[in-house]
């Protein structure tokens, strides 16, 4: 976890651990969104059913859609931060030498 003093200090990031919490938050907008739209499809089928189906068989890939991109965007920050981690570790080694 970080700590407050952390905020102040560039030698830590604090992305890596945040990032969990906004995907989460994401994750939840998603859903409402999702749900909103599910919704709204169902209303849609009493005027008119077909467009109505399929504003329901989007809200649902979209949701799907929506969960498996967000996943990708965390899983690359993370690996940024990662990678940056490794390189210093790499330097710290050469600098040994």
């Amino acid at each position: 976890m970080f700590e407050f003093r952390d905020l102040f200090q560039w030698d830590r990031f604090i992305t890596p651990t945040i990032i969990k919490t906004f995907y989460w938050l994401v994750i939840a907008l998603i859903t409402l969104f999702g749900i909103s739209g599910i919704f709204s499809g169902l209303a849609a089928m009493a005027i008119s059913p077909f467009g109505g189906f399929i504003l329901l068989l989007s809200s649902i890939a979209s949701v799907v859609v929506g969960v498996v991109f967000s996943r990708i965007a965390a899983e690359f920050v993370l690996i940024v931060f990662r990678i940056n981690e490794h390189l210093g570790a790499i330097r710290d080694q050469g600098q040994m030498r």
